[in-house]
């Protein structure tokens, strides 16, 4: 693997984001989400806080958020938490969740239910300008990457979010690295 072409690897497993009106109706009116550890992203956490998530066929009993909070509440799961759950939600870039199924979730003080907003994350890679001008990616540029061991797989339509506030990182769910082998720490590789 070309250490110049190296992208280190991020597991997401299944998450939510919410809007602070929902911490708030979850949580009890004046909560706030509280960091447990930073994540790669600078500025976003796993909070201590969890949630139960319902769908209409299965639920998640402990969901972990992450913050800070968003302007529409969103649930990140892998085609096999979608299955587990009863819903059929489109692959989509964190934010798109127009159209998309809703549930309800269930906090310690209430619960609420959402129209929409539950997703398959794409699999993405966020870079860091600097990052993106050293590979020659632009934003939205669709790559294909090798990530992997033994069972390792090239992932096609890895879509290249550029920030200069960005860390270098691919995200993949936990469908995508239990099929390619790939954990959290390990290093993909660029192709093109």
């Amino acid at each position: 693997m070309s250490d110049a072409k190296r992208i280190p690897i991020g597991v997401s497993a299944r998450h939510i984001h919410l809007t602070q009106k929902h911490v708030h109706i979850l949580f009890g009116e004046g909560a706030a989400l509280t960091e447990m550890k930073p994540l790669s992203q600078p500025g976003q956490f796993a909070a201590n806080e969890t949630v139960a998530v319902y769908g209409p066929k299965g639920s998640f009993p402990k969901v972990r958020i992450l913050g800070p909070v968003r302007k529409a509440t969103q649930l990140e799961v892998s085609r096999t938490d979608a299955f587990a759950l009863g819903l059929n939600p489109p692959v989509r870039e964190s934010g798109n969740i127009e159209g998309t199924p809703g549930l309800r979730i269930v906090g310690p003080a209430g619960e609420v239910t959402i129209d929409e907003g539950v997703i398959v994350a794409a699999r993405h890679i966020h870079f860091h300008t600097s990052d993106a001008n050293r590979l020659g990616v632009t934003d939205k540029q669709l790559l294909r990457v090798r990530a992997g061991g033994d069972r390792g797989l090239v992932f096609e339509n890895v879509i290249a979010r550029v920030s200069p506030s960005f860390a270098l990182d691919m995200h993949i769910d936990t469908d995508e690295g239990n099929a390619s082998g790939a954990a959290t720490g390990d290093f993909a590789e660029l192709i093109d």
